[in-house]
């Protein structure tokens, strides 16, 4: 706990916070406006479906990217300034340090997405979305959207604290956002080795296309893309903990 504490400490003059918000208010902007285009041309559209569908969509894109900015921002203080010889006189682990980070930054991550959680509330309730406040839906998006923030999160923190040039985790950040954006572009065999793609995947609505017109549909639970990205996250963090405990200083 007090390593965790210390985390929080020093990343406080970092800006992480107002970058992740910054970020945030461009995707929450860009899902809205899109959202009320597609309503003002077609008013069967105005449902709850609709903005989750959009912003699961858009997470493709944004958080690979809000993850490698915080993940990198993170790792790369401690490859400056001989930081890693100074905990090891402080007796510090190695291996504890590594959780702690993987700690802080999957508790401002999913602040991150309680916040997108939170704008959707209240754009479908000013919107006047008929059937009341879908809580379920909204608490399915946050465990969703968890589970492959976590699984991208544990890879990029591997190779941030192994490699000094955070440019390699920075481009991998990049790599992902594309393919999440365009993983319904893929096939849905080669969806599921793609970690990025499960944004939508998880997500608790669906667009089923059709010849003339296409609708919005709940999606079940997929425990096996579920499962999968919860065991790329655990595995990655332990292999990536190993990595980084035995590295030479």
């Amino acid at each position: 706990m007090r390593v965790l504490k210390l985390e929080y400490y020093k990343i406080r003059r970092k800006k992480i916070v107002p970058m992740i918000l910054l970020l945030l208010a461009a995707e929450m902007l860009w899902a809205c406006m899109s959202n009320s285009l597609s309503i003002s041309r077609n008013p069967d559209q105005a449902v709850w479906a609709s903005i989750l569908f959009m912003t699961a969509s858009l997470n493709g894109l944004f958080m690979p990217l809000i993850t490698a900015i915080v993940i990198s921002r993170m790792c790369d203080m401690e490859h400056k300034g001989s930081t890693w010889k100074l905990l090891a006189a402080l007796n510090v682990g190695r291996s504890r340090l590594y959780a702690a980070k993987f700690g802080c930054a999957g508790s401002l991550l999913l602040l991150a997405i309680a916040v997108q959680a939170a704008v959707m509330a209240v754009y479908g309730l000013a919107q006047g979305f008929s059937g009341g406040l879908p809580a379920a839906w909204l608490l399915r998006f946050i465990g969703g959207t968890m589970l492959a923030t976590l699984a991208a999160a544990a890879i990029q923190q591997w190779i941030a604290m192994a490699a000094k040039n955070q440019a390699s985790a920075l481009c991998l950040g990049m790599l992902g956002g594309f393919i999440g954006l365009t993983a319904p572009l893929f096939p849905a065999g080669v969806r599921r080795w793609l970690i990025w793609s499960y944004y939508l995947d998880l997500a608790p609505v669906t667009y089923r296309y059709a010849e003339s017109a296409g609708t919005f549909a709940a999606q079940p639970w997929d425990g096996r893309i579920a499962a999968a990205a919860l065991g790329t996250a655990f595995l990655c963090f332990i292999f990536g903990n190993l990595h980084v405990a035995r590295k030479e200083i």
